[in-house]
């Protein structure tokens, strides 16, 4: 993992992640886990830290048809729907007209 990701060092997980799994990243693929956990005091929705990029991801995703429902038979083909959902999603920002800055 080190190899193909050497820029990664810190990995956000939600609450259900807790234990063990947090020291064995740490020992096994010199990664820091980061536990996200909700408030026990809270009510209701509460938007946590870091969650809503995940949220974000999966709704960006959903705008393309194909990834809407489990179609793909292979994970491959699921990896590259999801490649090209993200090069769409990026050549739109890409082309967005920007104002001058002064």
């Amino acid at each position: 993992m080190a190899d193909a990701h050497h820029r990664l060092e810190l990995v956000w997980a939600d609450g259900g992640y807790t234990g063990s799994l947090v020291e064995h990243c740490l020992a096994t693929l010199a990664l820091v886990l980061a536990i996200v956990k909700r408030s026990d005091d809270t009510r209701g929705f509460v938007v946590l830290p870091k969650r809503w990029i995940v949220g974000r991801l999966f709704a960006h995703l959903m705008r393309s048809r194909r990834l809407v429902r489990d179609f793909e038979r292979r994970t491959t083909s699921a990896e590259a729907m999801i490649y090209w959902s993200m090069t769409m999603i990026m050549t739109r920002r890409l082309t967005r007209s920007h104002p001058a800055r002064a």
